[in-house]
């Protein structure tokens, strides 16, 4: 006997008892659908929290332009080679202020390159398209926008924004405010997980490459500007020329506030290379990355360093023109430590970002493995109630159809052919039931995700994972109705009444 055949006698008998087949598929809906439920709230629980310990830049890496450490040695014997970048001996002096008896004197560079970002200079091109006679901010010295391509084919990066940043007057009529301005990357929004769009949208790729005078506003600045008016599709006068406002930048993290001066929110971002064409520049102050996993952000911290000493060509004695600092790194240097530990601490900062990103992985391990056994045990208790469901019908069925088992087996069908129909028969319960629980499931899961607002997530996998379920509870408790059915005589089962 096909199993086209099969499938057919299947639903006709199914379909006898039509009370009896829904219920049935009731209790396997309400299995599948728990189980597609619970995963959405699993994957999208460890999602936030995944979120959450991103947005607090544990996976950061900022590549800033110059360097202007000693070179040193850590505890291992390797050579430190962020060290103090000089284009000679002539521009350096001892600094008093930082002298120790024990050790030999700290340079500071008091030069700078033509084009060093951190110093203001009048440059001819911007003064002429900005009308006045205003500094503008000169390019980076040894960062650009082809460093930062580099840095994206990097195994582990998963975000890179490209950085110009200087203080700026942003006019809106009669109002004016001194604020920060960001020249970045498309990618940025990205980075900034705590983000969200308050209002409009985030620049686009082709608006950067274009280099449109765009600007999406931080809500400090947009409610400093505009109050409560919604400041998209408006214009802004920076550096005296017109840029339209695209979006305005809101906050749904708990781990990072808006406040005035706080370089995020009190803020506004335009394409770096608008600020290119403008200014007439062309190298960046810093490029912030993102590791795609928190585990890996030494490691790609280190490939970055290599890869851009390469580009640089810097000696294998030469120290870097550029800094590589992680969120520990950066944490540290905010300490107020004194130097000498700041230093040692420093010097194996490698292996406490490793021991703390250890830590933390092995604790949202912990709580994701608990959540998961406690959201599985829940959808078993389902699946276990609809597979009963699936095994009582079943079993009644064998016994209300034992005389057509019997005419069956007396015409010439096989043990196997009874045992593999009434297979067909709890498979297409599972199936059918798991069907509709799937959808059930989905709008439970978005039900969820709208009134409580807790986060969510349904992914393919996680459908097809329920599906085969519904397909394996069809299978085990079918098995021994299906047999019992298998193994009835024939001569016993015509008598049958």
């Amino acid at each position: 006997m096909t199993m086209p055949v099969s499938m057919s006698i299947a639903l006709k008998a199914l379909g006898r008892n039509r009370l009896q087949t829904a219920l049935t598929m009731v209790g396997m809906t309400i299995g599948v659908a728990a189980v597609l439920a619970m995963i959405a709230l699993g994957t999208g629980a460890e999602a936030a929290i995944d979120q959450q310990v991103r947005a607090a830049g544990m996976n950061l890496i900022v590549v800033t332009a110059g360097n202007y450490k000693v070179k040193t040695e850590d505890d291992l014997g390797v050579v430190d080679h962020q060290a103090a970048f000089a284009p000679d001996r002539s521009s350096v002096r001892p600094a008093p202020a930082l002298w120790y008896p024990d050790r030999a004197p700290t340079f500071r560079l008091i030069g700078h390159p033509e084009d060093d970002p951190m110093e203001k200079h009048n440059h001819p091109t911007a003064s002429q398209r900005l009308g006045d006679t205003e500094a503008g901010l000169g390019s980076a010295a040894t960062l650009s926008a082809a460093d930062a391509d580099a840095i994206r084919r990097i195994r582990g990066v998963q975000y890179v924004a490209e950085g110009l940043h200087q203080n700026a007057h942003v006019v809106f009529g009669a109002k004016r405010w001194f604020t920060r301005l960001h020249g970045t990357d498309v990618e940025l929004p990205s980075i900034r997980r705590a983000w969200t769009m308050r209002s409009g949208r985030f620049f686009s790729a082709r608006e950067q490459r274009t280099r449109a005078q765009v600007v999406v506003l931080g809500s400090v600045a947009a409610n400093t500007l505009f109050g409560d008016e919604d400041p998209v599709g408006r214009d802004v006068a920076i550096w005296k020329q017109p840029f339209r406002v695209v979006g305005v930048i809101g906050n749904t993290s708990w781990m990072v506030a808006a406040a005035k001066g706080d370089d995020q929110f009190d803020a506004v971002y335009v394409p770096y290379t608008t600020v290119h064409a403008l200014l007439n520049l062309s190298k960046l102050n810093d490029i912030t990355i993102t590791s795609a996993s928190t585990g890996d952000v030494t490691r790609v911290a280190k490939d970055v360093t290599d890869v851009l000493r390469a580009r640089h060509q810097i000696g294998p004695k030469a120290p870097d023109d550029f800094t590589v600092a992680t969120q520990a790194r950066q944490a540290l240097a905010k300490g107020g430590l004194r130097p000498e530990v700041a230093r040692a601490v420093v010097g194996n900062v490698a292996g406490l970002e490793k021991v703390t990103l250890e830590q933390l992985g092995k604790t949202l391990d912990r709580a994701s493995r608990t959540m998961t056994a406690l959201l599985a045990a829940t959808a078993a208790v389902s699946l276990l109630v609809g597979g009963i469901g699936i095994m009582n019908i079943m079993l009644l069925s064998v016994t209300e159809r034992t005389r057509e088992i019997g005419i069956r087996r007396a015409v010439g069908a096989r043990a196997r052919d009874v045992l593999r129909q009434f297979l067909v028969e709890a498979v297409t319960l599972g199936l059918a039931g798991g069907g509709v629980g799937i959808v059930v499931g989905f709008a439970a899961a978005l039900a969820i995700s709208r009134t409580l607002h807790w986060s969510t997530s349904v992914s393919p996998w996680a459908v097809l994972v329920s599906f085969g379920i519904a397909a394996l509870v069809g299978v085990f408790f079918g098995w021994y109705p299906a047999r019992q059915a298998a193994r009835l005589h024939p001569i016993d089962s015509l008598r049958f009444e």
